[in-house]
């Protein structure tokens, strides 16, 4: 279990739970589950989908492929992201995609 202060006041708590296949509409990808506690009590998963589009699109732009340590990063910094900005993210839930652009802008962060 991980500790993460964020923006909005929370100090929440996260472990990375599993990768697994997903599909939002006609786009399939991964889904990264990460259980999440902003009280120490309860969990609830909160969800990180990154499109096969997304990763092939920044491929195109990088010139090589992405590799699934890179994608788990994009993923996690996504997680921050979230953490930062939802305000109520226990009772909001949020289905969080990660599309072409934020891929490259989460990764650009990396200096990838």
């Amino acid at each position: 279990m991980k500790s993460y202060s964020a923006a909005t006041g929370y100090t929440y708590q996260y472990v990375f739970h599993e990768i697994r296949k997903g599909r939002r509409g006609f786009t399939v990808g991964n889904e990264y589950v990460y259980l999440v506690s902003a009280d120490r009590k309860t969990t609830f998963p909160l969800v990180i989908f990154i499109g096969r589009d997304a990763a092939r699109g920044w491929s195109r732009q990088s010139g090589r492929e992405l590799s699934g340590t890179e994608e788990y990063a994009a993923a996690k910094m996504r997680l921050f992201q979230a953490l930062d900005e939802v305000e109520n993210l226990a009772e909001e839930r949020p289905d969080i995609q990660v599309e072409e652009a934020g891929l490259v802008e989460l990764l650009a962060r990396l200096d990838l």
